[in-house]
């Protein structure tokens, strides 16, 4: 155990005398002497199992991502914050705890700061995983392996060129040594001298060899026929299985992590969207934009588009109805993440100040099915507007608004009217009476 351990002053208690005592990590041992002992496995296949075993523990604060669980969230563990660089947290929101929430709380741990961000999980993981199936379709796999061809031939002139170059230094060592073997044995100073340049030799031949051999190592695989038809495969089967009911949470966890390394994401850019970019297994980067869910239209990230749209729309005579179809058609959604609908649209005209559009001119005192407008129930009552704008309120008389802001349609009979107008005439005798 001797230089496995150390003691931190700072860790030490009183009457404790065993307490401060820290393992060192493997890389900070003092001496490492290999091969005593037989052993079942090689140090690099042991230095490999002990990083997984480290990696597995779910350690965020220590950079360890952790085994994949069984919880929703996508990527958990393998998520970053693209402010400060620090693994997020997870965490679930919700009335019954349903809602993943990526949370970096490394300011907020180690400094007592705000934190830096929180990143609704359900829309990030709806994109990473289309992009995931996307990238793993077999059209995209055709193309990936085609470029592993052109690569392949690219390899195979660097191999080409670095066996030359060995082929080169083998020839100059063996060179060197046939130049030592026929010198003179008297000429001590020559022969020194050829000893010398001859081992200098015989060290660039180990050393380009051993260069060869981990450019080697770090090369693609040889892919036989057989591989690139069960990768092929491989792309029509995934969305079977990651859609499979019997595929569990961890699973998909796990095949996303053979594909990504790791996610970065940052919301704050840019109103109502989020950044992020994905770290391929292979190295490749990729960025990508979506549009998030936000709490209102000020921090809606096409609030100038769609306040713009409407005052166009409405200054063509567009209904709400029409403008809600418009902005639909045209892609934009709500602050939701929804279609507009005239509810919406009222509320946004309401608040630039438009008022509604009044169909076909001015509003006739009955309609063609022979409801009454508003003015035109006045009129036949012989009260004031706003009297039936009160009477619509406390459910005096019946009608319909098809949408906000638009016209009433008011259904009243003859016996109807008669009856309003005595009981308004009532009202008024009433009124002079108590006056």
């Amino acid at each position: 155990m001797h230089g496995r351990q150390t003691v931190e002053p700072r860790r030490r208690k009183p009457s404790h005398p065993k307490s401060g005592i820290v393992r060192r990590p493997i890389d900070q041992w003092p001496i490492v002497i290999q091969d005593v002992y037989p052993a079942y496995t090689g140090w690099e296949r042991f230095l490999a199992n002990q990083a997984q075993l480290s990696d597995n523990q779910n350690r965020y604060r220590g950079n360890h991502p952790g085994s994949p669980r069984k919880g929703q969230a996508l990527l958990q563990g393998i998520v970053r914050c693209g402010r400060c660089g620090a693994l997020m947290r997870l965490g679930y929101s919700g009335p019954r705890g349903q809602f993943p929430v990526y949370r970096c709380e490394y300011a907020d741990t180690e400094h007592g700061l705000p934190r830096c961000q929180e990143v609704r999980g359900l829309g990030l993981d709806a994109e990473v995983e289309r992009l995931l199936l996307q990238a793993l379709e077999p059209d995209q796999i055709a193309l990936a392996l085609a470029g592993l061809e052109e690569l392949g031939k690219e390899h195979e002139a660097l191999k080409h060129q670095r066996e030359l170059h060995l082929q080169r230094l083998q020839y100059e060592a063996e060179r060197a040594r046939r130049q030592y073997d026929v010198v003179e044995p008297e000429n001590r100073l020559v022969a020194r001298n050829l000893e010398r340049g001859w081992e200098e030799k015989l060290r660039a031949v180990e050393k380009a060899k051993q260069e060869h051999q981990n450019w080697l190592g770090e090369q693609r695989l040889e892919l036989a026929g057989a591989d690139r038809q069960d990768i092929l495969a491989l792309g029509v089967d995934l969305p079977k299985v990651w859609h499979a009911s019997s595929t569990t949470a961890a699973e998909r966890k796990q095949i996303l992590r053979y594909v990504i390394k790791q996610v970065t994401v940052d919301q704050k850019r840019k109103p109502g969207k989020v950044w992020f970019k994905i770290v391929w297994q292979t190295g490749a980067t990729t960025e990508h934009w979506y549009g998030r869910c936000v709490r209102s239209y000020t921090e809606h990230a096409e609030t100038q588009r769609i306040d713009q749209r409407i005052r166009e729309l409405h200054a063509e005579g567009k209904l709400d109805d029409e403008i809600a179809e418009a902005l639909n058609t045209e892609g934009l959604l709500t602050s939701k993440k929804r279609p507009f609908n005239h509810n919406a649209i009222w509320f946004l005209r309401r608040r630039l100040g438009l008022r509604a559009v009044k169909p076909n001119g001015a509003l006739p005192s009955r309609w063609e099915d022979g409801a009454y407008s508003v003015r035109g129930a006045a009129e036949a009552i012989g009260v004031y507007a706003g009297t039936i704008h009160k009477w619509l309120r406390t459910g005096r008389i019946h009608g319909e608004q098809p949408r906000k802001g638009t016209p009433w349609r008011i259904f009243l009979t003859e016996k109807d009217i008669k009856q309003l107008h005595q009981y308004a005439e009532r009202v008024r005798r009433s009124q002079k009476e108590v006056s």
